[in-house]
């Protein structure tokens, strides 16, 4: 396509036709020279905002770019309303390309209730791949808003599902004529099927009546998701390596690439504190969802690590294993 502004043909039947879910909130959405969205909340309301780029996968990138914004405003307690999404595309991407990465975003904000009420599509020679950057918003009612800081000393320490879901799909699919190499195609397969449990919206909807805090587990994985919620409350954590879960599709990916599983990028997972981990973990495993309480939060400031009963401090969050496939390349 040529450079510039998307032609007008081209967004009307490609864009404009897919916006996902119909909502009473929008009064202003998508349109030809619509530069604004204008929404409505009720009284006591308050809006959500969270805006995030997608930069480690190629592949199904609209399809992530629904998820990981929708995890973070159900991570504040708040239902998603609307997206708004900026696409910068390379000059070589064709028409076909723009088509999957809409049909993708019409379908999970379909999944999730979500409109796409605006943004901004365009070819550019300042990318070399396409690059979208997705603001989410969300509404909630004031007292119901959950922060990441809200955790407390002497509360259980919940994660739902498995960690690294969303960097096992990654590799899995990126690296998938390198992995057939030495993977049977069965296990590949379900590898890259973890890309399609990214969601923490449904786990984060029952969640959030029992949380103090609530984070969704992304770059810097287990690790980073718990530092980050220990130095925003203020408090210690004492976690048990063995008590987190994760896939063993996930440890032979990280074993082949030399990666460690706690760093990797972990969509598809969330961090919840809560005064009652078990009774979180029943009502979510009632809906099929695995939960498992993987420590408590402490009055100190110490962060520590059990692996076979042995304690170690947790380090500051580090480049996400992801990214260190790419630099080998």
């Amino acid at each position: 396509m040529k450079i510039g502004k998307i032609p007008e043909a081209t967004l009307k039947k490609v864009i404009l036709e897919q916006l996902g879910a119909k909502r009473d909130e929008v009064l202003i959405g998508p349109g030809i020279g619509e530069d604004c969205a204008a929404l409505k909340l009720e009284e006591g309301e308050v809006f959500v905002l969270s805006t995030d780029p997608i930069t480690g996968a190629a592949k199904e990138a609209g399809r992530l770019a629904v998820h990981i914004t929708a995890n973070d405003l159900i991570s504040s307690g708040a239902e998603p309303v609307g997206l708004m999404l900026t696409v910068l595309l390379p000059p070589e991407t064709k028409e076909k390309e723009l088509r999957q990465l809409s049909a993708e975003v019409q379908e999970e904000c379909l999944k999730l209730g979500i409109a796409v009420i605006g943004g901004h599509t365009e070819v550019t020679d300042a990318v070399r791949q396409p690059l979208i950057s997705v603001t989410g918003v969300g509404r909630v009612k004031e007292e119901e808003l959950v922060s990441t800081r809200g955790a407390k000393p002497g509360q259980d320490i919940v994660v739902t599902k498995y960690i690294g879901l969303e960097g096992t799909g990654i590799i899995a699919r990126e690296q998938e004529q390198l992995l057939k190499e030495r993977f049977p195609e069965e296990f590949l397969d379900e590898a890259k099927a973890c890309l399609e449990q990214v969601s923490v919206v449904p786990e984060g909807k029952i969640a959030r009546k029992y949380a103090s805090s609530m984070h969704d587990i992304t770059e810097g994985g287990i690790y980073g998701a718990l530092w980050e919620v220990a130095q925003a409350s203020g408090v210690g954590l004492e976690v048990s390596i063995e008590d987190i879960p994760v896939r063993q599709h996930t440890i032979e990916l990280c074993e082949f690439f030399d990666l460690n599983p706690y760093q990797l990028i972990s969509s598809g997972s969330m961090l919840i504190v809560t005064d009652h981990g078990n009774a979180l973990v029943r009502e979510l495993e009632r809906e099929g969802i695995k939960a498992t309480v993987i420590g408590r939060t402490t009055d100190s400031n110490d962060k520590i690590i059990y692996r076979q009963g042995k304690a170690a401090s947790l380090e500051a969050p580090k480049q996400d294993e992801l990214y260190k496939i790419g630099e080998r390349s």
